[in-house]
């Protein structure tokens, strides 16, 4: 052992001993959990690696290689424990002499390889060793040659030098690529060729120098391009083909120097026949140009061209397709970056005049298919850059133009209009600030007068794309003047008020909201005025007669009304759009105008769009506040109190779809006002519904003493029903805000649940009280007013001779999906009490539906919008604690009440996301069958019967087998 013999570890005594007998079971006993020993006597301090290495003598010097082997093996071991404690004398040491190994056998280089991995490691690497390792390794080893563990300590080795010694390994120039490009030349395994790729693209990009070996480093790695692998099943490494296309690609694109290498061969690479190839190339295609300037490029033009041309005229895959578009925006988006000085050619108008030649004609032959590909490789060099789209731009659009109005077929002017507006947004893409004059400024004119006569074209399909190529071109800043918007807003109202093509409409719709957005006030005079006008004008009284135009008036009204609700984005538009909504209602409510039970209900539906669109400024918010939610309830009062009335008689507001339809305007707009006006909400309705305070409600001319949420005489559910809206105004607010008076609230709405005898009150009142308790903090004050509600509830539901037994019924299993949303530990008696009834002869089939309801999610209460209490997953936690339940319950159950457990658990798994199907249901209980048997329609008492003497788990085997 030359080099260390004469070396001794310190003044601290060595157990020899020991030592020795550890170094003679592990060389020759062949004990490999020796070297933990060895390692922790290191780290304990009983000996020293370098009197390790003393100890090791005679195996180091052994004439048989395998012996020397095993000695080298123990001490890399150890260093692989020990490395962070070495001093850098003792890595000095370690190093010559592992240096010395890399020499000596095959077989003994392996555990070399490993012992210099661990000393890489070493903070105490003394100057010059990374450089003197890697020197030795690059001389005395040929890396591929090895194992392939032995090749992932190389290049493990190199990351870590790379990662602390960069500046060293720089000092060796060009040398460290030759000896990394030698070291991977060959490498076949995937993990390994992560780890190469890694080393080759920090050598690019933190700047080692190439010298003459850079066409070298190309062709070692880009012979794996593009890469073609498939992870074998069940691959316990988890490589997958896109972390090797990636590494690959940084490597690749990571420096110009490439691009006379790289460019020919995705030339090349695009022939392939295998759309993954051609999509990996294009991909590293547009990668690359991103680094590269306009003379990297400048020979390979025109076949990046060609290959580029070809890949979107003749394309079968749509991946391909835009990924060949992708490339092109991002190849004239580098030329564009081009500095012009006087003796250099502009390599951007050379390549656009390229382009055009190839393309520009087709723009003139709409019935070719080649006008599409054409078209849309245009484009892609439009979104470029500004001096690509001004290019572009000023050679097709006037051609599109005059050949729009020239040709006479409507296919043909769509076509052409389809082009212009797809050329509209790719100038916007590229117009690089909102402040630049746009590219289109010069064609003003003429795309207005395109606009609008296509607008006043008869055909629905040119109408719909009119009002895409309008709403594109009004987002480019400054491009339409007031008189053009104007002139647009009278062609969108025409279209509003007369065209009953549905797709039209909606094209229309959309496109009032998107100008409206950018051009409020010209809607506020407009647009506003006019649909208020028009819905507001009966129909002639001999048109009532004729049932055409009655439809074709109430078609026209929708229209009107989903416009309203479209153009109310901005704060400004929503003051003037909702006093039209609601004189909408007024109206009817008064029969001053005769709308419709529908008409009011799209009134209120476009007043719930306008909450859920609108920016959450307090400017809104107070409008919504101070203005629209007391007008619903004044109105929804003023309609009660009339009475029930006949049909034709009363008021539309009395009508349960105008009141459900009312409930999430108020509670949309509830769930988003600030904290202050929140609160303010809340008191004013408790008061209103506790108290009859009608003092901020609009046309005070209300009696004294409502007392809505009280029983009234004959039970008027004209009144009680309105507590609905209030569930819209307390129910939907953040749980932050307290609500007023609280448990009498809650009192009032129990006894209303428990007593009233009309539907839409009592489940009103239910769902209410539910939404209440969901948000009340937990303590004992929240657990017994759920024990005081269950006590009153089960009374009712033990007494079969009760008359509110469905309301009871009602009440419990809305507490019981507000308590299981938010993991209340008492859901589990009021689950227990469901099941009991699932074998009651009137209320199981109501039960069995009720599980439905527990797993669904409900608009207007109990859901994340109106900032509920609701745990993630809670669907799968009742499943997996009650599932078994109902099992059991099937199977105990006479025959006319197992249809109950089954419809009770398709109504859970039903409810379910389709992955947790398939993965939690107990093998213990195979029911899916009970699933699938149920979606078959099997919904009877009849169809579940189980035959007499057969199980139930046959059964639903075999009735499955027999629905599918």
């Amino acid at each position: 052992m030359r080099g260390v013999g004469g070396v001794r570890g310190g003044t601290m005594a060595a157990d020899s001993t020991l030592l020795l007998s550890l170094v003679e079971e592990f060389v020759s006993g062949l004990q490999d959990s020796k070297a933990k020993d060895a390692a922790k006597g290191v780290k304990d301090g009983q000996f020293t690696v370098l009197q390790l290495v003393e100890a090791l003598g005679l195996s180091l010097t052994s004439s048989q290689a395998p012996t020397r082997a095993r000695g080298v093996q123990l001490l890399s071991e150890v260093l692989k424990e020990c490395y962070g404690e070495l001093t850098e004398r003792e890595v000095e040491v370690l190093i010559a002499f592992y240096e010395n190994r890399l020499k000596d056998h095959y077989v003994i280089t392996p555990p070399v390889l490993q012992g210099l991995r661990a000393l890489t490691r070493c903070t105490t690497l003394p100057p010059g060793s990374a450089v003197s390792m890697l020197r030795s390794l690059f001389q005395d080893v040929h890396v591929q040659s090895l194992m392939l563990a032995e090749r992932a300590c190389v290049y493990s080795m190199l990351i870590n030098l790379m990662e602390t010694r960069e500046a060293e390994l720089k000092g060796l120039g060009a040398d460290f690529v030759f000896g990394f490009v030698q070291s991977m030349d060959g490498e076949r395994d995937p993990r390994n060729l992560l780890l190469a790729f890694q080393i080759a693209k920090s050598i690019i990009h933190r700047g080692y120098d190439l010298g003459k070996f850079t066409e070298e480093l190309f062709e070692v790695t880009s012979c794996y391009f593009p890469i073609d692998f498939t992870p074998p099943p069940n691959d316990p490494h988890g490589i997958t083909k896109e972390e090797l296309i990636q590494e690959l690609r940084g490597v690749l694109t990571g420096t110009p120097k490439f691009a006379e290498f790289l460019l020919p061969l995705i030339i090349e690479k695009l022939d392939s026949d295998v759309p993954s190839a051609k999509l990996d190339s294009l991909q590293t295609l547009t990668a690359c140009v991103s680094q590269y300037e306009h003379k990297d490029l400048a020979e390979f033009l025109e076949g990046l061209w060609a290959s580029l041309r070809r890949e979107v005229f003749q394309t079968s895959s749509e991946n391909v397709e835009s990924a060949g578009l992708a490339a092109l925006t991002a190849l004239t988006s580098c030329l564009s970056r081009s500095v012009l000085n006087s003796d250099s050619e502009d390599s951007l108008s050379s390549f656009l005049d390229l382009i055009l030649k190839d393309c520009k004609h087709h723009l003139c032959e709409p019935d070719l298919k080649l006008v599409w590909p054409s078209a849309k490789l245009l484009q892609a060099t439009c979104c470029a850059s500004n001096r690509a789209s001004h290019i572009v731009t000023a050679a097709v659009m006037p051609s599109l133009i005059d050949q729009y109005n020239s040709r006479t077929q409507c296919s043909q002017r769509r076509t052409l209009l389809e082009v212009v507006q797809r050329f509209i947004q790719s100038v916007k893409s590229s117009q690089s600030s909102d402040s630049d004059e746009s590219v289109l400024s010069a064609f003003r004119e003429a795309l207005c007068s395109v606009m609008f006569s296509a607008l006043s074209e008869s055909d629905s399909s040119l109408q719909i794309t009119a009002t895409s190529a309008l709403t594109s071109l009004a987002q480019l800043t400054g491009l339409l003047l007031d008189s053009d918007i104007e002139l647009a807003i009278d062609h969108l109202t025409r279209l509003l008020l007369i065209e009953e093509d549905g797709r039209v409409s909606a094209a229309v719709v959309e496109c009032a909201g998107a100008l409206a957005e950018l051009h409020p006030a010209a809607f506020i005079a407009k647009l506003i005025p006019r649909l208020k006008h028009e819905m507001f004008c009966e129909p002639m009284a001999q048109d009532l007669t004729e049932p055409s135009k009655q439809h074709s008036h109430h078609a026209m009204r929708q229209r009107c009304l989903s416009a309203l609700a479209a153009v109310s984005k901005q704060s400004s538009v929503v003051q003037d759009s909702t006093p039209v909504l609601l004189e909408v209602l007024s109206s009817a409510h008064t029969g001053s105008v005769s709308f419709s039970v529908d008409e009011v209900v799209l009134a209120c539906h476009s007043l719930q769009r306008i909450a859920e669109q609108v920016e959450d400024e307090e400017e809104t918010g107070r409008c919504f506040h101070d203005v629209i939610i007391p007008r619903l309830l004044s109105l929804a009062l003023q309609a009660a109190l009339q009475g029930e009335g006949s049909p034709g008689v009363r008021s539309p507001l009395v009508e349960e779809a105008v009141l459900s339809a009312m409930v999430p305007v108020i509670s949309t707009s509830c769930s988003r006002l600030q904290p202050t006006m929140a609160a303010q909400t809340a008191s004013r309705a408790v008061s209103l519904f506790l108290d009859g305070d009608v003092s901020f409600l609009p046309d005070n001319s209300f009696p004294s003493h409502i007392q809505l949420l009280k029983k009234q005489q004959g039970d008027s559910w004209s009144q009680s029903q309105m507590v609905c809206l209030l569930m819209g105004c307390v129910c939907s607010l953040p749980r932050s805000v307290e609500v007023p008076q609280i448990d009498q609230l809650l009192s009032a709405l129990e006894e209303m649940s428990c007593t009233c005898s009309h539907q839409l009150s009592y489940t009103s009142a239910a769902k209410c009280f539910a939404g209440l308790v969901n948000k009340r903090p937990p303590g004992d004050s929240l657990d017994s007013l759920i024990q005081r509600t269950m006590k009153r509830v089960c009374s009712e539901l033990d007494s079969t001779s009760s008359s509110v037994r469905i309301q009871a019924f009602t009440l419990m299993i809305w507490v019981a999906k507000a308590l299981l949303l938010r993991y209340h530990p008492l859901f589990k008696t009021l689950t227990d009490k469901l099941f009991s009834l699932l074998d009651d002869t009137d209320l199981g089939p109501m039960a069995a539906d009720s599980f439905s309801l527990l797993m669904s999610d409900f608009t207007d209460v109990l859901n994340r919008s109106c900032h509920a209490d609701v745990r993630i997953m809670y669907r799968q936690r009742f499943f997996s604690e009650n599932s078994a339940k109902l099992v059991q319950g099937f199977n105990a159950a006479t025959q006319e009440k197992k249809s109950n457990y089954l419809k009770a658990l398709s109504n859970i798994v039903n409810k379910l996301p389709k992955q947790v199907q398939v993965t939690e249901l107990p093998a213990s209980f195979d029911l899916f069958a009970v699933d699938v048997s149920l979606h078959a329609g099997l919904s009877s008492a009849d169809e579940h019967t189980v035959p007499q003497g057969e199980s139930s788990q046959s059964y639903c085997h075999r009735a499955a087998g027999t629905r599918r």
